[in-house]
């Protein structure tokens, strides 16, 4: 029977402990968090995009209505020459298709960003954009001007689910988009987006197996909802598409996230931020989805490496820190760790441990 989640286990001493030994020692798998700063987001809904996507609703999915490009430069120009704004900060360009706006309007954007970039007060500048409104001329200019992170809205790299969302571009676009950030010598931000029309549990499963092998510095993983007011929204209620279930995409979640953390790729977001005026109809949503993937992402780790170990019983000791995370939300993953043979107990020490017991 696996003990309430705030019972705690010293191993310091010579007595006070179960008779045994620990098998096993490890940290948690997903790759360490860097410190950075905080993102000060300049969002361009739709601006730049040639075509809306039919799962796309941006107004909605940011809290920001389209406006004139004029109209967001002088907020930002007043943004960053507030010096009452905490600094350093990251400026990130979020929304529409940031290398496709019309010139001059990547340039000036960047330019006006470059003196504080110089200063210190902005740290990095990066911005979102397609894969198919990509050059190696651009993105070198782009670079010029302090560019260094590209995030692509891949959202598949696989053939039939981009033709059922209308994309505009196959996977092997795609994925010569990422590897042209990349040989550009920028810093390669991948998005996908798991139960898209048109796409299989293996298809997705691809997708993860191709951005490991690219190698990005970060990841987000959106899976597919039914916003209002979009096309996506008129398939699903003719019943021409059907959403993953919230289970199953959790599972999906677990094993991308088992496979990105083996390949030291972290993922910066799971799942839409839900605010005001998001109309959500369908589809895998909960407010707690990163944690609950997370939580079966751990979960598979820990059960490969039992594998290797001799037969249990075992107790398996768990930071602190970790203890929301462990069992999962409200202990949803307690009976799993039971059905492995597993005790679980909270420590002092930063690691996890497998301990066997005599």
């Amino acid at each position: 029977m696996t003990p309430a989640p705030n019972a705690e286990l010293s191993l310091k001493g010579a007595s006070g402990h179960p008779s045994g030994r620990i098998l096993d020692r490890f940290a948690h798998p997903a790759p360490p968090r860097t410190q950075r700063a905080r993102i000060l987001s300049v969002f361009l809904p739709f601006a730049g995009c040639p075509q809306r996507c039919l799962f796309c609703n941006q107004p909605a999915q940011t809290g920001a209505a389209p406006e004139p490009l004029e109209a967001v430069y002088a907020r930002l120009t007043a943004l960053l020459n507030d010096t009452g704004q905490e600094a350093p900060q990251e400026l990130a360009f979020y929304g529409g298709t940031f290398t496709a706006l019309p010139a001059p309007w990547p340039r000036r954007f960047l330019e006006l960003a470059g003196p504080h970039l110089a200063s210190g007060r902005l740290t990095r500048l990066r911005c979102s954009t397609r894969p198919d409104a990509l050059s190696a001329p651009l993105l070198a200019e782009l670079k010029s001007l302090g560019l260094s992170l590209v995030e692509l809205g891949v959202q598949s790299f696989n053939d039939a689910a981009l033709a059922a969302c209308q994309r505009g571009y196959g996977g092997a676009a795609a994925h010569q988009a990422c590897e042209l950030v990349r040989a550009m010598g920028l810093d390669l931000g991948v998005q996908l987006m798991p139960g898209l029309p048109g796409q299989t549990v293996a298809a997705f499963r691809e997708d993860i197996a191709r951005t490991v092998a690219l190698g990005p510095q970060l990841t987000r993983l959106y899976p597919c909802l039914v916003l209002a007011d979009t096309r996506l929204a008129e398939l699903w209620r003719d019943g021409a598409y059907v959403p993953w279930p919230l289970d199953a995409t959790v599972d999906e979640l677990a094993r991308a996230l088992l496979a990105l953390w083996t390949g030291g790729i972290p993922t910066a977001r799971i799942g839409l931020a839900e605010q005001e005026g998001l109309e959500i109809l369908a589809g895998p949503r909960h407010p707690a989805l990163g944690q609950l993937a997370r939580s079966r992402a751990l979960f598979l780790f820990i059960r490969q490496r039992l594998r290797q170990l001799p037969a249990p019983p075992f107790l398996l000791l768990a930071p602190r820190r970790l203890q929301g995370e462990i069992l999962g939300q409200k202990n949803a993953l307690a009976g799993d760790y039971a059905a492995l043979g597993l005790e679980v107990r909270l420590w002092d020490e930063p690691d996890l441990a497998l301990y066997a017991r005599d």
